[in-house]
């Protein structure tokens, strides 16, 4: 039960509430089977809410988007990592977890000052000759202010929410043992992986939460960027950035979603899209650090055709053999080689995903027949974006999941496809992502990447072979003391063994019940020193064994629905 996973008393109260949404928007049955509403009843909450018509009537995901904006920022963000995974989710449900909007009302500047001034050191009037008390922009965890430098420089402030930590961390322990238990009590929801997903979900929270992190992410991708004069990214000024606050230079340009703006100022969409591509393709297949949220709030553009990109709170990594693993997979649907597709596909599995040949051959001849269809389908008309969410989807109906280093990639390619669409409606992914792919795979086999790989390997072979000697002594050893165990498990005949045990110990519960109560009626003529309306002692305490026993054995059955 939930309630003995609970790690803290203080966290009832946001696990009252976390219940009373979830119920409100109609999950009742889902809180009650994973345990929350029995946990509340032990807390002395009862809830006896029903789900408004109007609510109701919405299909499930709109109703969950609702619900998650009404838990609060914890679980906005875990919606928008939600909508990066569409090997688990199908389009509707990615649809409606794209609608969260990471917004939230500001808090006045007043109620911001002490915390400020800690982290600057001094009063921030002391540092900056201006600071707007409005803020440009306000978000669920933090909202940004706009300043000026002594140096006449300006800079935007980056402020966390105060407080905010501390409902997170709890959000996200409650999230922890809830997941704990529906992959243990709601065979239906393990495909979707709820562990997985929130310890993803916890690792990239705790990383937007710390600020600094987030300017060390913006440093390193603008030296990646160092040679590219079309590329911009706001200066970090250190000497005022902790945990807290993040103070980067201000951009003064076209926000992504302004078109209007870019055609009167001038700007060439097209080679907007295609510097655009470019640069995003660079960090994810070159770098392999890339922005994991490219959406149209997160770039401006710049006179010149250049653009910026900003908030770098949410990355995504890639190491150099996922990179050629993905060049291999792209590389493969775009020369329509079902081969190389599946070998990819099958490194990424994991090894309990098949159950046996014949689904093997199952997605590889799907995999196949997916290939063959964009067959003869000329580049500059090949969707890539397109391609790859119906490879997702041929996934998801084997249950089949991406790594989780590449969902977050995936995501992040889908959008760049759409917004470069909207700069310029002839705008070819597939042909900007050929030379990287091309580029990638060649990088992999030059002689320095060759010698470092078998450098590498001959390496942890020569560890394996050193090792050994030690390790078959040690297993000797452990043979002849009797200490060497070979545990075999059998899932099925573990929980078939645990079903026996339980009806067996009912069995034995229900013997003792009836002795205590055939007991009792013999002796119910002994006249004991105590009675009660004519019984003795001996009977009364018969009885009262017996109904106790009868009462722990119903309770039993009922709670585990007569299994």
């Amino acid at each position: 039960m939930l309630w003995q996973a609970i790690s803290a008393v203080h966290d009832m109260g946001r696990l009252h509430d976390i219940a009373a949404v979830l119920i409100r928007y109609g999950f009742g049955d889902q809180v009650r089977r994973i345990g929350m509403a029995s946990a509340l009843e032990r807390a002395g909450r009862v809830l006896h809410w029903r789900a408004p018509d109007e609510l109701a009537r919405l299909e499930p995901p709109a109703r969950v988007r609702r619900a998650l904006e009404e838990l609060g920022p914890t679980f906005v963000k875990l919606g928008q990592i939600l909508s990066t995974r569409i090997d688990l989710f199908p389009p509707e449900w990615i649809a409606e977890f794209g609608k969260l909007q990471d917004s939230a009302p500001s808090v006045p500047f007043d109620a911001l000052r002490a915390q400020l001034a800690e982290d600057l050191g001094e009063p921030p009037e002391k540092v900056f000759t201006a600071l707007e008390t409005t803020p440009l922009a306000a978000a669920s965890l933090a909202q940004v202010h706009r300043a000026r430098l002594a140096n006449g420089d300006e800079v935007v402030l980056k402020v966390r929410r105060p407080g905010i930590r501390k409902v997170v961390e709890a959000d996200l322990r409650l999230l922890a043992h809830v997941a704990e238990i529906v992959e243990a009590e709601v065979p239906e929801l393990r495909r979707y992986h709820p562990q997985e997903v929130i310890h993803q979900f916890t690792v990239s929270l705790r990383r937007e939460l710390d600020f600094a992190a987030e300017c060390r992410n913006a440093e390193r991708i603008a030296a990646n960027f160092a040679d590219h004069d079309d590329i911009v990214i706001p200066r970090v000024h250190w000497q005022w950035v902790g945990e807290r606050l993040n103070v980067q230079d201000f951009i003064r340009g076209i926000p992504g979603r302004d078109l209007a703006a870019t055609d009167a100022a001038g700007l060439d969409r097209k080679l907007l899209a295609q510097r655009g591509a470019e640069a995003v393709l660079k960090m994810m297949l070159e770098d392999g650090f890339f922005h994991a949220d490219p959406h149209p709030g997160n770039v401006f553009y710049l006179p010149g055709n250049r653009i910026a990109f900003i908030d770098f709170g949410m990355v995504g990594r890639l190491s150099e053999e996922r990179r050629y693993q993905l060049a291999v997979l792209l590389h493969g649907l775009v020369n329509h080689d079902a081969e190389a597709v599946v070998e990819v596909l099958l490194d990424w599995k994991e090894e309990s995903e098949f159950s046996g040949e014949a689904k093997l051959d199952q997605l590889k001849d799907e995999i196949d027949a997916f290939v063959d269809h964009y067959r003869g389908v000329p580049l500059k008309q090949l969707d890539l974006a397109v391609l790859l969410s119906d490879l997702v989807t041929a996934l998801r109906e084997h249950d089949l999941t991406l790594p989780s280093d590449l969902t977050l990639l995936t995501k992040a390619f889908i959008t760049l496809e759409g917004m470069g669409r909207q700069l310029d409606p002839d705008f070819d992914v597939a042909s900007s992502t050929a030379p990287f792919l091309e580029r990638v795979m060649l990088a992999h086999y030059t002689p320095d990447n060759i010698v470092r790989r078998g450098l590498h390997t001959l390496s942890d072979a020569a560890s394996l072979l050193t090792g050994l000697p030690q390790d078959l002594r040690q297993l000797l050893r452990a043979a002849r003391r009797g200490r060497l165990h070979i545990q075999v498990e059998v899932l099925p005949l573990k929980q078939f063994g645990q079903q026996v045990d339980r009806a067996a110990s009912r069995l034995a519960l229900a013997i003792v019940t009836a002795a205590l109560i055939i007991g009792s009626a013999i002796v119910i003529d002994v006249k004991g020193e105590f009675s009660l309306h004519g019984l003795s002692s001996l009977v009364l305490l018969g009885l009262l064994g017996a109904g106790f026993g009868g009462l722990w054995l119903l309770i039993s059955i009922l709670r585990s629905g007569g299994k």
